[in-house]
């Protein structure tokens, strides 16, 4: 039996996703369907040590903040429960999403894709939409501090390689000098 709720607790929740968008600069859409009660509590804590909040908020009470802000949603290209994450960080919220999902993939305690789990979401300072394709593209990046040493070694390659050419032309000349 599925549990309605009342005007009061409609009402508290709706608050509550009013506060949390107003701290975001994005919302990220996941399907919460065939997840279990205790890996979305996992996906929880993990999203609120990054400052991401996810809110498993009815659509209809989600199509009114978003409307109150200007904001176009329609709530019936969504067949599922749509669990909302409230986002300050893009980065690092699509990637927890992205591993929370393939980890329950490869685990097989369900039977989806995890780019499938991630419906898509908002940028809400431009107040357009994100495809999924893309939330699961950043999702997929490695960290910043990787990224980063990547770029470096990029760049320190052809120097790296100039200074063996120049040292194996030293060693011939010093061998010819002999």
């Amino acid at each position: 039996m599925i549990d309605m709720k009342t005007k009061s607790q409609k009402q508290k929740e709706l608050k509550q996703g009013q506060e949390l968008y107003e701290k975001s600069n994005a919302l990220v859409l996941v399907d919460c369907s065939k997840v279990k009660t205790v890996d979305l509590r996992n996906l929880r804590q993990e999203l609120k040590k990054g400052g991401n909040p996810l809110l498993v908020i009815k659509k209809r009470l989600l199509g009114l903040i978003l409307k109150e802000k200007g904001i176009e949603f329609d709530s019936r290209e969504f067949k599922t429960s749509v669990g909302t994450v409230f986002v300050s960080n893009l980065e690092n919220a699509a990637s927890s999403i992205y591993k929370f999902f393939k980890g329950l993939e490869t685990d097989k305690k369900i039977d989806v894709k995890a780019g499938e789990k991630i419906l898509g979401g908002y940028d809400l300072k431009e107040k357009s939409a994100i495809d999924a394709a893309r939330i699961v593209f950043i999702g997929q990046l490695p960290p910043r501090e990787i990224l980063l040493a990547q770029l470096l070694g990029m760049i320190a390659a052809p120097i790296k390689s100039l200074l063996y050419i120049l040292d194996q032309k030293a060693k011939k000349v010093g061998k010819i000098i002999e």
